[in-house]
């Protein structure tokens, strides 16, 4: 009972973290947060998550320029305010490019099931997409339990063509998200609905 409430309490504890401190996180820790996401439930068991651990700034700019570029065609296509753009464009790029460390997470479908049909082969898809989102909450929760802020992004679904170039990445290699980790610079605080206004019981 006593883990089942320190699980708990750990889970609201957590809170999506946009700025961090200019520090590192070291590879010990990072190898934890990997070793947290290997272990999530899978999909048939065909763990079909990859990731791409980002340390160097360098990259981590890179990156977030390429994607900013696509963001910034696409706002424009929307028909948003020149002004508007550029700050949601400069918003994304300082978010990725500030954190000490990004972790990109991927789907591959290189190992899952093929089907004949249409709807069966977009659940299994799906069976894949929920394996990867599975692993990534498991590394979002290690990061947390190891004084990290973390925030999910899904900018990458946007734009994973951009993100598998930059990154050099084989083709099956399918981005689903990112995590900016680091060192918490701020507090936030959150609610959540109450779990009856989301349930009903059979």
């Amino acid at each position: 009972m006593e883990s089942e409430q320190t699980l708990l309490a750990l889970i609201q504890a957590r809170r999506s973290i946009r700025r961090t401190l200019d520090r590192p996180v070291s590879r010990e820790v990072i190898g934890r947060l990997l070793e947290a996401a290997r272990w999530a439930p899978s999909a048939h068991n065909r763990q079909p998550w990859r990731f791409a651990v980002i340390e160097s700034a360098e990259r981590r700019a890179r990156l977030a320029a390429a994607m900013g570029e696509r963001l910034r065609t696409d706002l424009a296509a929307d028909r948003l305010a020149p002004d508007a753009i550029e700050r949601q464009v400069q918003r994304s790029y300082k978010r990725i490019s500030s954190a000490p460390l990004v972790i990109v997470f991927f789907l591959s479908l290189a190992d899952m099931d093929c089907y004949p049909d249409p709807a069966r082969q977009e659940a299994e898809r799906l069976m894949a997409v929920q394996s990867v989102a599975l692993a990534a909450q498991n590394m979002l929760l290690q990061a947390h339990s190891e004084g990290l802020g973390v925030c999910w992004m899904c900018a990458p679904l946007f734009c994973p063509d951009v993100v598998r170039a930059e990154l050099s990445l084989p083709e099956d290699w399918i981005a689903q998200g990112l995590l900016t980790i680091g060192y918490p610079a701020e507090e936030r605080q959150k609610s959540r609905e109450p779990f009856e206004t989301r349930v009903r019981w059979y």
